[in-house]
Parts: structure tokens; sequence; C-alpha cells
């Protein structure tokens, strides 16, 4: 018998409402036997402002942990000794001032030590990724050859200064959100980090020598799904891949630098509001995906919790898929033996067609010029995929338990307080947070920071690498939002693409198709009664960059006969109203997935009101607790959608429904 494999590492992916109280849930994680810390942080600090900012409101504390100052990354990291742990930053516009406050703060942990051999100590990731947020996920700060520079001098510095740690984690996980194939998912990526290290390459800041170590360094992030043959075929297709691309491309020597290294967080789109219990078993069958094939599993591991399609998980449903992993590491056998796959001509025929497929697709990115070129085709292909698997899903072609079929269910015992089944963050959070800065501000000293911010404006004027700036600007006592408005003011202002325009109309076929058919014609006779086309606002209020819901309402709705105005991610409640006054809109749609619905809905009711528009309709989409839903509706929603609704086409026979009745036309 072969000598039994060392268990991957074992991360929750955790953070929220207040440093101190992430803290504290930090603490009992590791206690629990959890061997990493995966830091959430709230979408505020993902983008770059502080919680005084008027884009953060409702926004802070709500889906990880605001982090505006060295303070903060002080608490969130008290009594945990950063030299001795391997942490993972969940962060990527900002990534390099978050790695700059965790090194500061690791200096203060070690005044002993001068701060270039503590530099040496810390383990860790930055996720760093910025591609994949024009693609799919939306927190972006600046465009992106900027963005890539960043990452490039980020790069840089940690292969001389910090060897350990891992300073891009190319994300494929938002893409598989976003309704990439296994193809796909390989092929962007991998398009991603040829774009990278073709960035590293062209700065002139790493020696041909230590390239071969940036290559060993960079790390993955994978979305693994309930097909779990696939997933487990789609890793070694990604192993085999990244060696062929890492040797013919990079000349890379060393079989070590070429191992395909990743870490993953099971899918979370699949797990379902509806009979959610269902989602446990989901989970499991994600983890074998990437567990089972020994040549091609994991190197860290973090699972959803059963309930994260209702809300924000408590302790006990993380520790419960804390002890799933467990289980499968500690009770079974799987780490005993060699590769189960090695030999099996299915598994060899299914990896060679996603091999064969994922390398026509990166050669058509690499002839548009690379990934940062391909954003836009990129976009429209992955809003198409997804537009495809919802079609499936709504004819039943794609089976969901519990969503299309077998909906029939006894009461479930695990949310029958439905209320008590998630945690809410805390509602103080954002005045903490405001109060936290102010306090931070008044005793710092004004002229160093403003000096070391002024320092970081110019070098990012000039090629230099922007680490050393950085951390002067962190040390100093510099915010994030000063930090990176400082850096918007160098680079401007990005809106990425929506991929809307150029998704494929569907064509869908069965009762699907008969159900489109007759609400296309409700559309055209409803807007003839009114005297026009109907014309339908998807709007995204607040800092949630997950746009896939308003995208694929977006494509549905055009392709069910509304003029669609969709102006993509991150607008204020103003900008909102002010487009529902420009295109005369006869309703607006909002989608809010970061649970700041209560905040932000209400601005919106409230503009429409002063500008004359209170009679335009307002509906909401969001992971929305039923009591906040009752209370939006009290406000004058006229509906609320949540994950259950997945019938695109019902949805949008529900928005004609409501402007009918808001128009006094049955």
């Amino acid at each position: 018998m072969t000598e039994k494999d060392r268990p991957w590492v074992m991360r929750t992916y955790a953070g929220h409402s207040t440093a101190a109280a992430s803290n504290a849930l930090y603490r009992t994680n590791l206690a629990k036997g959890q061997t990493g810390l995966s830091v959430a942080f709230d979408l505020p600090t993902q983008t770059g402002y502080d919680p005084d900012s008027p884009l953060a409101r409702g926004e802070v504390g709500k889906v990880g942990v605001p982090v505006p100052h060295l303070g903060e990354m002080r608490r969130l990291f008290e009594d945990i000794p950063l030299t001795a742990m391997n942490t993972s930053m969940t962060i990527n516009a900002v990534a390099m001032w978050m790695l700059a406050m965790y090194q500061v703060v690791a200096e203060e942990q070690n005044p002993d030590l001068t701060p270039e051999e503590v530099a040496a100590q810390l383990a860790g990731t930055t996720q760093n990724d910025i591609i994949k947020e024009y693609l799919s996920r939306g927190t972006y700060a600046f465009p992106p050859e900027a963005s890539m520079r960043l990452i490039a001098d980020m790069i840089a510095y940690t292969v001389h200064q910090i060897p350990k740690w891992n300073p891009i984690n190319i994300c494929s996980y938002h893409l598989q959100e976003a309704g990439a194939t296994p193809t796909q998912e390989l092929a962007y990526a991998l398009s991603t980090a040829i774009a990278v290290l073709d960035q590293v390459k062209d700065s002139g800041q790493v020696s041909d020598d230590d390239f071969e170590k940036v290559v060993g360094r960079i790390s993955f992030f994978v979305n693994a799904g309930v097909r779990f043959v696939e997933e487990t075929c789609k890793m070694r297709a990604f192993v085999q891949l990244w060696d062929e691309i890492t040797q013919e491309r990079y000349g890379v020597q060393d079989p070590k630098m070429r191992r395909f290294r990743y870490g993953v967080q099971v899918n979370s789109l699949g797990l379902t509001e509806a009979q959610p219990e269902n989602n446990v078993q989901r989970i499991v069958l994600e983890m074998l995906g990437v567990t089972l094939s020994k040549n091609a599993r994991a190197r860290a591991l973090q699972l959803p919790a059963w309930n994260e399609a209702l809300g924000l998980p408590r302790p006990w449903d993380q520790q419960w898929s804390l002890r799933l992993q467990q289980v499968l590491a500690f009770e079974s056998d799987l780490l005993e033996y060699d590769d189960i796959f090695d030999g099996s001509h299915v598994i060899e025929a299914k990896v060679a067609e996603l091999v064969e497929g994922a390398r026509a697709e990166i050669d058509r990115v690499q002839a548009m010029g690379g990934a940062i070129a391909a954003v836009e085709y990129m976009k429209s292909e992955l809003v198409s995929s997804h537009a495809a698997r919802r079609a499936r899903i709504e004819s039943g072609e794609e089976v969901i338990v519990g969503v299309n079929k077998f909906e029939t269910t006894e009461p479930s015992p695990l949310t029958a307080d439905l209320d008590g089944a998630i945690m809410a963050a805390d509602p103080e959070a954002e005045k903490t947070a405001r109060a936290s800065v102010e306090a931070w501000k008044a005793q710092r000293d004004e002229t160093e920071v403003a000096e070391a911010l002024a320092a970081l404006a110019a070098a990012a004027k000039t090629d230099a690498n922007l680490m050393a700036p950085t951390l002067v600007a962190a040390r100093a006592g510099a915010t994030t939002g000063e930090w990176a408005a400082t850096l918007r003011e160098v680079f401007g202002e990005y809106r990425g693409p929506t991929g809307v325009a150029g998704a494929v109309a569907l064509s869908m076929a069965g009762s699907a198709g008969a159900e489109l058919t007759a609400v296309r014609e409700r559309v055209k006779a409803t807007g003839d009664e009114l005297g026009g086309r109907l014309r339908l606002l998807v709007g995204k209020p607040g800092l949630d960059g997950h746009s896939n819901g308003a995208e694929q309402v977006a494509v549905r709705a055009r392709d069910a006969g509304f003029e669609v105005i969709y102006q993509g991610i991150r607008l204020t409640p103003e900008q909102i109203v002010a487009a529902a006054v420009a295109e005369d809109v006869h309703c607006i749609g909002l989608s809010i997935l970061s649970g700041s619905h209560m905040e932000l809905v209400p601005d919106v009711l409230d503009g429409l009101r002063e500008a004359g528009l209170g009679d335009v309709p307002v509906i909401v989409g969001g992971i929305i607790p039923e009591s906040d839903g009752r209370r939006l509706r009290e406000l004058g929603v006229a509906a609320v959608y949540t994950p259950k609704d997945f019938g695109l086409t019902e949805i949008m026979g529900g928005i004609v429904d409501v402007i009918r009745r808001a128009n006094d036309l049955d």
C-alpha cells in the first residue's frame, strides 16, 4: 500500500459585520480543526470605497468584513499569528492594498524581526484576478491595463520578498457561475493566466531565472459542479493543459513549477432555495469532483453551507460544511490510494475531448489579441451559455431536484423558522465602520498620509513598482478608499461590458417555446394599448457585481419583446431614477444579491416619487428573506422574486401583469 496522502487545506469562507466579530469567528473555526483562513471582504472594501462613501450605503459588512484601514486589519487578525498561518484573501481590485496592510500587521506582531524577515515567513494567497471581474463578478476598480499592471507589480514583489505567497489565484469559479461550460471554464481561465504571465514577462521586473518561480506560484481557484465525473475530467484537463502551456510557451523545465495548483469553492449557484436540505448532498458530490483524482486533487477546499440560497450561514452551518470535508479526509479511505482513474478509457476520452475544445477556444482568444482584448467576446459567450442553461432548466431538459421535478415535499424542520435558519449581518455594522474611520482619521498624522498618497500618485504616473509606495501609505495610515481614489484619479474610471447586446437570442422548443410566444403576444398587445413598445429598466443599485441574474432577465425580456434598458452594475438609486425618467419606462426591475435591499430599494422608491414617477411599478429580485419580501411589498414594491422563481418566462408574464395593473388595463 502506498503512503497515505496528506489532506488538502480545509477552509471556510468567512467574514461579516465587523473585524472583531470576524476575528472571533476565525478563532472558533481554527479551534474546530480548520487548517487555513479564507477572508470574505465586504463590497465597499472589494471595490475600494470607505464605509462613509455614498456608494457604500447599505453594503457595509453584508457579504464580508469591512477593512477600511490598518486598525481594522489589526483587529481582524488579533491573537492569530500571521507568520504561522495560511491565509487566503478573496480580493481582486485592491489586492495590493490588502497584502500591504496584511504584511504591516505581521510586522507589528513580530517587532523583533525586520520587515524582510517577516515577509519571508508569510504564506497565503490573494485572489487578484481582475479579468474574471469584468466577465462575471463585477468588483473591479480600475481599467484593464492599469489593473494588469498592479497584478504584475505584486507578482514581481512577492517572488522577491514573500516567496511563499501565491500572488494570484486565477479564478474560473465565477466563470462557471456566469454560465461557462467546462470547455469555456478551462479556456478562459487559462487565457487569463497567459495574459498575466505575458504581462509579468513584458514588465521586465523579473529575470529569466526567477520567471520559473513566478510560474510556480501561480495558483487557480476553481468551481466544481454536481456533474462530478465531468468535473473530475475537467480538473485532469486543467493539469494537462497547464503543463503544456508552461513548458511550450514559457519553457519551464522543472515539473514541480509546472504543477497545476488549485483551490476550490464548490458551486454555490447550484444550491437551491426550494428543499434546501438537498444542498448537502449536492455539496458532497461537488467535493468528490475535485478530490477523487489524486493527480488532479485540490490543494485547498472550502464548501458553502446548505442555506446559502436563503441568506448568511450561521457558525453551525459552516461547521457542518467543515465536517463534510473532515469525514471524507479522515474516515474514508480516499487518501490511501494512487490515482483511481489512471487507465480508465472513459475518463481519458472525456479529458481528451475537453482538452481539444479548450485548445481551440484558447486559440480563438489569442487570435483576438489575448484575454484583455477578448473581454467583450468572452462576456457575450458566457451570457449566451447561461441563457441556454436557464432554458434547459425551464423546459425540464436539465433536472433540478425539488425545483423543476420532485417538488412534493414534507415540511422541513431545517426551515421551520426561516428567519432563524440564517444569520443576519449586524444592522449596526455600517454605523460602527463609519465611526471607526472617523476615529482612525482623528489620530493619524494627516501630513504623513497626504505625502504618502502624493508619492503613490507620482509613482503611478511612471512605470515604478507600486508595492513600495503602497506599503508606505499603509504604514502612514491611509484608508482603503483613499488608496483606491488616488489610483482612480491617475488611471481613470471604467465600466465593464454587460454582454447582453451580443447574447444570442433563444429559440425555445415545446411548451417552453409556446409559453414564450404567449408572453410575447401579451407584451405586444399591452404596448399597443399604451401607445408604444413596453420599456423595462433593469437596474443593479449598490456595489453588488453578481450580474448574472440581471443579465438573464434582460436577455429574456428582450426575447419576450420588451425594449430593455440595462446599464450594468454599480448604480446609485439616483442614477436609476434618472434613467427611468430619461427613458420613460413602464416598469423598473431591481436586482440585489448582497443583502442591501432594505436600504437601497426604499431609496429608489422615494426617488421615483420625488421625480413624479411614483406610479411606475418596481419589482425586485435577489436573495431576500420572506420577512423582508413582505416589508418591501408593504413599501410599494409590486413583486418580489427570489431564486426559487426560476421560470424567467413566467417572470416576464408577471411583469406584464404588474404593468397592466399599474395602468388600470384589467
